[in-house]
């Protein structure tokens, strides 16, 4: 068996009733009986990652369209991340990835070519994405 099915087992028996999605890369994956699930709902592909474990899955990029989908068909989702083998229920994943994105935007502005109405428009652009993430809660 994979490290990563050993993993879905493990969390699998903690809670069984929670869709488990691995940030592998630039994908999300489900395995076993959760991609069964996805791939009944979305019409995702199922592959095989053994023999016997099937998994199916979405780009990262597509992670906004399908958060919302899995709103509205009340799926409990939950996410790990592998890399730092780290859990997220869903919106705290949402927020943690704003965050991330709410901070890489400031870090990358150039304050010295900015307007004084850039600028004030900038400010105003942070303070409505720190609002949205605030109602991620």
């Amino acid at each position: 068996m994979s490290k990563l099915y050993n993993t879905y087992l493990a969390l699998k028996k903690q809670d069984s009733q929670t869709i488990y999605l691995f940030k592998s890369g630039i994908f999300f994956l489900a395995l076993d009986k959760d991609a069964y699930t996805l791939s009944n709902i979305f019409h995702f592909k199922l592959g095989n990652l053994t023999d016997t474990v099937v998994k199916c899955g979405f780009p990262c990029s597509s992670f906004t369209k399908y958060s919302n989908l899995f709103k509205v068909h009340h799926l409990p989702i939950k996410i790990i991340e592998l890399e730092n083998n780290t859990t997220y229920c869903f919106n705290e994943y949402k927020q943690n990835q704003s965050i991330i994105e709410l901070l890489e935007s400031i870090s990358s502005v150039d304050i010295n070519h900015l307007s004084i109405t850039e600028a004030y428009q900038w400010i105003e652009d942070v303070k409505n994405k720190v609002s949205d993430i605030r109602n991620l809660t």
